[in-house]
């Protein structure tokens, strides 16, 4: 009987198994048979990388690469990558009252919050395509050149946040190729930073005294001891309300009360430096008597007019810098009374709280100025906190900015060790920055790198 090849009933549906082609079963096609087995629903080929094995020492040796534990000053500083973290290790390494005095401002401390929300507040816009192999930080500031676009801001009583206080600050930004500026309030004499830092750009910060016979004598030392540049500070007509230090009954040198002696228990080389070294004085005003209250309200003078600017003009013969502008007119102003250079600051949020921010004055001034055809210095001071912020004030019109507390937080975290990193991490983060924006130099930086958000 013939064989019937398929179903019996045409009109029955094909099912999948019907059509199927039939099993192979040459050992031939076995290879093309595994093939498609590979592809099946269900299976998966896995790489061969991904399959398991016993792990080879040659594989474990680049890994174990372990290191004793370090547990020094110096290689925290080192571990250390942002300003941020200098202030952390300083709050833990400082008392309270002196890590107050620096950290915070006055009031309600808005201004100081506002300065550095500024900063967070813009949009870098980079450019690509740029050869950005070789990155120059290097500036010309009021006459000289400075390694970097930043410099020391004059801060007083400086001892007292770490012992070695002015003497560590001068020397890093010697080091550095940077100017450093002595406050009239310091800590270490006009003469004796002048010796500490014999090869450093050292610039002298003036309050402009009631008795002006006390102001000539110290721009006469500063002049004699080398400093080219005389910043005097205008902002300050009466002392801020800087309500952290009238809570923690803060003093100048600081009082051993049994808060503080209590505050000394769990940071004892704090006090160790303190009382085995020099007692804390305002060096360059040794020779006056009286407390230094009495020193304070001679130094602040609320009848400070433009005039008295004139008779700085004419008695200093070097570069003059007005630090404490707060307004285009008074940024013009001052230019034409014979500036230098202006410094747009309001003194670190450490006076008139709610005051306005350098870095949005920024634009203002740059465009006021250059209006003018003036050629004098925009220095910028207050709020930076990083690298970053220094380029996006470049950008925007600053030809060199300042920095007091990045610079104090390093010195409260390791001394002189402590300042030299900060400047390397504000060093670091500048060239980063650069490098991404796509410039390889301060003079490419334009306002059309910074966008400042919500504007």
């Amino acid at each position: 009987m013939k064989q019937t090849i398929g179903p019996t009933n045409p009109e029955a549906p094909t099912t999948p198994e019907d059509t199927a082609p039939p099993a192979s079963t040459s050992a031939g096609q076995s290879g093309s048979a595994a093939a498609a087995a590979s592809t099946a629903p269900g299976l998966v080929s896995v790489p061969p990388a991904l399959k398991r094995r016993f792990p080879k020492y040659s594989d474990l040796a680049p890994l174990m690469q372990f290191k004793k534990p370090e547990f020094s000053r110096a290689s925290k500083l080192r571990r250390a990558s942002t300003i941020w973290e200098l202030r952390d290790m300083a709050k833990r390494r400082t008392p309270q009252a002196p890590f107050d005095y620096t950290d915070g401002a006055a009031e309600a401390e808005i201004t100081l919050r506002r300065a550095r929300e500024a900063f967070l507040d813009i949009e870098f816009r980079p450019g690509i395509l740029r050869d950005v192999s070789s990155i120059d930080l290097s500036t010309d500031i009021l006459g000289e050149s400075s390694r970097l676009p930043v410099g020391i801001a004059p801060t007083g009583f400086t001892r007292m946040m770490q012992s070695e206080g002015e003497y560590a600050g001068s020397q890093a930004a010697e080091a550095a190729g940077i100017p450093y500026t002595l406050s009239t309030m310091g800590t270490a004499s006009i003469e004796d930073v002048a010796e500490a830092a014999p090869n450093g750009r050292n610039w002298f910060q003036l309050y402009l005294w009631t008795d002006r016979d006390r102001s000539l004598e110290l721009i006469e030392r500063a002049a004699k001891a080398g400093n080219d540049t005389l910043m005097v500070t205008v902002d300050t007509a009466v002392a801020g309300a800087r309500l952290r230090d009238v809570r923690n009954g803060m003093t100048i040198p600081p009082a051993l009360t049994i808060k503080t002696v209590l505050d000394a228990s769990y940071r004892p080389a704090w006090w160790f430096n303190f009382l085995t070294h020099e007692p804390l004085t305002f060096a360059s005003l040794s020779r006056y008597t009286g407390t230094v209250a009495d020193l304070i309200n001679s130094m602040f003078d609320p009848t400070l007019t433009f005039d008295d600017l004139d008779w700085l003009r004419e008695t200093w013969k070097g570069k003059l810098v007005v630090k404490g502008i707060q307004t285009v007119d008074d940024a013009r102003k001052v230019v034409d009374h014979g500036a230098d250079g202006v410094v747009l600051s309001n003194h670190g949020g450490r006076q008139l709280d709610r005051a306005p921010i350098p870095f949005h004055l920024l634009p203002e001034v740059s465009a006021a100025l250059k209006a003018d055809n003036s050629d004098a210095a925009i220095i910028l001071d207050t709020g930076i906190m990083s690298g970053a912020d220094i380029i996006a004030a470049l950008a925007l019109g600053a030809d060199f900015t300042l920095i007091g507390r990045a610079y104090l937080y390093g010195l409260m975290a390791g001394g002189r060790a402590g300042v030299d990193r900060a400047i390397q991490i504000l060093e670091k983060d500048m060239a980063r920055t650069m490098a991404l924006l796509g410039v390889s130099k301060l003079s490419e930086l334009t306002p059309d790198h910074v966008r400042l958000l919500g504007k």
